[in-house]
Parts: C-alpha cells; sequence; structure tokens
C-alpha cells in the first residue's frame, strides 16, 4: 500500500473533520488534532467500515448506536479537559468517545449495560493503545452502584432528564455533559457545579439515540 499520498479512508477522514465537524463550531487544535489520530473506522462494526466517517449516528448493534461525529467532537470540546480530570461515561458502545476523552483526561471509567458491546469496546480500545480507560459492564442508570465522585460526567446519549443522584457525583468544579429532551428538539446541557450551586447552560440542539435504562418523564391523560 502506497502511503505517500493521501488513501481513500484518509482523505475520507480529512473530509469528515473539514467539512462536518469544523462547521459545527469545533475549532480546538487538539481535539481536531485527536479526530485524525484516533482511528474512527477501528471502532465499528466491521460490516460498516465503510460508513465510518458519515455525517449520522452509526448502528453498533444491541439496540445501541454511535452518536454522529460531529455531536462527538462537539461534546468533547464542550468539556474543555485538561489532561487532570477523573471522567465518568455512561453508554460505552464502541469505545470510541472514551478513546477521545482518555487522550484528554487523566482516567476514564466507562459504564455499558449489554456485555458484548463492553467485550468490544475493551478490544477496541486496546487495539487503540488507550491505557487509562475502565470499561465496566454496568447500569449507568443505576447510581446507587456507582462508586466515587467525578470532575466530568459524559452521557454518550440522551436522556428525558437528568437523575439529580447523578448530578451529586460531580465534584465541585465539575461538570455533567448530556442530552436531554425529546424529539423533535434535544438540547446539549452542560450543567457545572461550584462553590455555591450548579450552573446549567444549553449551547446547542441535537437529537442522539437514548441511553438504555434511564426513565421516560411519565406522561399523565385526564
Amino acid at each position: 500500500m502506497n502511503n505517500h499520498h493521501l488513501s481513500p479512508l484518509e482523505l475520507a477522514r480529512f473530509n469528515m473533520i473539514e467539512q462536518q465537524i469544523r462547521p459545527w463550531n469545533v475549532l480546538d487544535s487538539r481535539v481536531l488534532q485527536l479526530l485524525a489520530e484516533v482511528k474512527r473506522e477501528d471502532f465499528v462494526p466491521a460490516a460498516h467500515k465503510s460508513l465510518a466517517f458519515g455525517d449520522f449516528e452509526l448502528p453498533i448493534g444491541h439496540d445501541a448506536a454511535m452518536l454522529a461525529p460531529k455531536v462527538e467532537a462537539r461534546l468533547v470540546q464542550d468539556l474543555q479537559l485538561t489532561g487532570v480530570e477523573n471522567v465518568l461515561e455512561i453508554g460505552t458502545g464502541t469505545g470510541y468517545t472514551a478513546a477521545l476523552l482518555g487522550r484528554l483526561s487523566h482516567h476514564v471509567t466507562t459504564l455499558e449495560i449489554n456485555p458484548e458491546l463492553a467485550a468490544q469496546a475493551t478490544l477496541n480500545l486496546a487495539r487503540a493503545v488507550v491505557a487509562n480507560v475502565d470499561v465496566r459492564v454496568a447500569d449507568g442508570s443505576h447510581i446507587d452502584a456507582i462508586q466515587g465522585m467525578f470532575d466530568v460526567i459524559v452521557l454518550s446519549g440522551s436522556v428525558a432528564e437528568i437523575p439529580e443522584a447523578l448530578i451529586d457525583k460531580l465534584k465541585v468544579g465539575g461538570r455533567l455533559i448530556a442530552i436531554v429532551g425529546d424529539e423533535p428538539v434535544m438540547r446539549m446541557t452542560l450543567i457545572t457545579r461550584t462553590s455555591t450551586g450548579l450552573q446549567t447552560i444549553q449551547p446547542w440542539d441535537t437529537l442522539a439515540p437514548r441511553l438504555l435504562g434511564f426513565p421516560e418523564l411519565e406522561t399523565f391523560t385526564f
């Protein structure tokens, strides 16, 4: 294979970054560099390798999907990681977002409800030589089972609302990021715990598949 010019794969990766991700205001050079380095195609199911750079959610089996590349990139950018954070991710999927988070933080604990996905993510992360991510088979909606406090909590999927018990796992200065709401409008929600309380911003709208296990809001019919 001739590596002296851009292969079709590298061209597709370049186009993903330039045509999907930059226009979505992902301009942090560290994040853009990561997207060039961490091979997204190695984290998608083998049958879908050719779709690894598409501007859409990618089904990964077991009622789960990878977020669209621009959404993953923007989530990671908006956390403004500095390399010292202990991160909790709920919804490992294939491990790709965990790999990005791991490269920019101190340590990532990532919870995946499906044992087969967790096993595949563990393999994917090992192949990508990401050593500071710990994949656990767990239902992240069972907050009581989550040990310890975190600098950053990432929900890699959408929820109807963020459980207060999860927000309670944030250290002071910590931030939680999640996609909250119902179709047709969901909002990326960033909660920061300050010494005096919580600050919440919702800087952009998107859609994302549901995280399994988290309750829907009850709707009352009269």
